[in-house]
């Protein structure tokens, strides 16, 4: 019999000690090591096939041979994984409590379940009559959906493996892995202990059977994955569905993906009856811009491939004190620098006002290529004259104030056009705006090298 091993493990970060301290030295939280009884057993070391014990060049058919993806019928959700589920993946979705997680979850097994086979869902958190009544709601049940309200892990693998041997289970869901347990580790449902010890088992699981585990995970009040760091370093893919309560937009992105790129963008609008893929978010995003606005322009950001276009919104007041800066989706930074550059080179006195910028639609404009849109924003309430409604600005502003270009411009100038819009302030230097590629009917480019030119041709 295996003797257990006494190990001195930080709550917060999962890091080990050689013995006890104030402090721990990883994450830097204070009284967080305690000391853990841990047995090993052989569920918890990582199962390989035969196929997998001998090492292959990276050269021959079975290094290169990808299996074909499980596509999960929804679009916004394919997109963020990079086309759909790879087999014998494992992937964490968090978001803080009544996002919409399960809500999103259940669509997918349901969808699944409808195109590819069996999908286990295992609640640790509800009974099988409350998440079959929200399935009924949410038109998701399935007869190849089967629930099972479960929080030992070793059972929940149980059932499981029945069906995986069975060639019937097309994926498993797991909500949450905050909620499960396992026999072979001592401690509560939630600890580090028990987090690595089933995220470990699942990652065997799918591994081993070739079939995709999803996992739900909690998140802290500072966002954070709730857990030890080392689960979201087992998965293959790190999802983020985010969003404020009081909107019904939710947003999916990946934070890490072995399979696909972490640039790409999911919306959802949260309904009645579940959650809705929005198939064009720019124009979702403009709907209610208001008319003939000063402090309002429109750039395009890209998320991967998506370009989104997006109000930036702008107001100055007079400051009594010592002014202030309020951004809602906008660098503080960045906008401070953006302030000098209007105060130094276009000689627009704002430094003296408070000023709060937002960008429509809670959404986050951290990208260079949106300096344009955000200093034409401030002009524009300075100066209480709106901008030309069908005008868009791209292009990143440097400390001379010179205007830069931004990044795949063409892209964005494509998705302005598409929506109706006439004209671009783009910088002098931007490769589309000299080759024409861009030039179709409808659109007028203006080329622009400083700031003050700029603010000349958008007024």
């Amino acid at each position: 019999m295996a003797k257990s091993t006494a190990r001195w493990v930080c709550s917060e970060c999962g890091a080990t000690t050689g013995g006890w301290y104030g402090k721990c030295s990883q994450c830097g939280a204070w009284n967080s090591i305690e000391q853990r009884d841990e047995r090993p057993t052989p569920t918890d070391r990582v199962v390989l096939t035969a196929s997998g014990t001998a090492p292959v060049p990276a050269t021959s058919t079975a290094a290169t041979e990808e299996a074909p993806r499980v596509a999960c019928g929804i679009g916004e959700i394919d997109r963020v994984l990079g086309g759909g589920l790879v087999p014998g993946s494992v992937v964490l979705v968090g978001g803080p409590p009544g996002i919409g997680k399960s809500t999103l979850l259940l669509q997918v097994g349901a969808s699944l379940a409808r195109t590819h086979g069996a999908v286990l869902y295992v609640s640790g958190e509800e009974s099988v009559a409350q998440v079959g009544s929200r399935a009924q709601r949410l038109e998701a049940a399935h007869d190849r959906l089967l629930l099972l309200a479960e929080t030992r892990c070793d059972r929940a693998l149980d059932a499981a493996r029945d069906l995986a041997v069975a060639g019937e289970l097309a994926a498993v869901i797991i909500d949450s892995i905050q909620t499960v347990y396992t026999d072979s580790t001592e401690g509560l449902p939630g600890n580090v202990g028990q987090i690595r010890a089933c995220a470990a088992q699942l990652v065997s699981f799918a591994k081993l059977h070739g079939v995709p585990v999803v996992l739900v995970g909690h998140v802290t009040k500072d966002g954070q994955l709730a857990g030890p760091r080392v689960l979201e370093h087992l998965v293959d893919a790190v999802l983020s569905f985010e969003g404020d309560e009081e909107r019904a937009l939710r947003l999916l992105r990946a934070s890490k993906n072995r399979f696909g790129s972490t640039l790409e963008l999911g919306v959802f609008e949260m309904t009645s009856v579940g959650l809705r893929e929005i198939a064009n978010p720019s124009a979702a995003f403009l709907a209610e811009r208001p008319a003939d606005a000063a402090g309002s322009c429109i750039t395009a950001s890209l998320e991967g491939s998506r370009p989104l276009l997006l109000e930036v919104q702008a107001l100055l007041a007079q400051a009594y004190g010592p002014a202030r800066r309020n951004c809602v989706g906008v660098d503080p930074a960045r906008l401070a620098m953006l302030l000098a550059v209007l105060d130094r080179h276009a000689e627009l006195h704002v430094l003296d006002h408070d000023v709060f910028v937002n960008v429509a639609g809670g959404m986050r404009l951290f990208e260079p290529a949106a300096d344009l849109a955000v200093l034409l924003a401030v002009a524009s309430s300075h100066l209480r004259r709106p901008l030309p409604a069908g005008l868009i600005a791209l292009g990143e502003v440097g400390l001379a104030g010179e205007v830069r270009q931004a990044p795949r411009t063409d892209l964005r100038l494509a998705e302005a056009q598409r929506l109706g819009f006439t004209a671009a302030i783009v910088s002098d230097g931007t490769e589309v705006a000299r080759t024409g590629a861009s030039r179709k009917p409808g659109l007028t480019l203006h080329r622009v090298r400083t700031v003050a030119q700029a603010l000349a041709a958008a007024f």
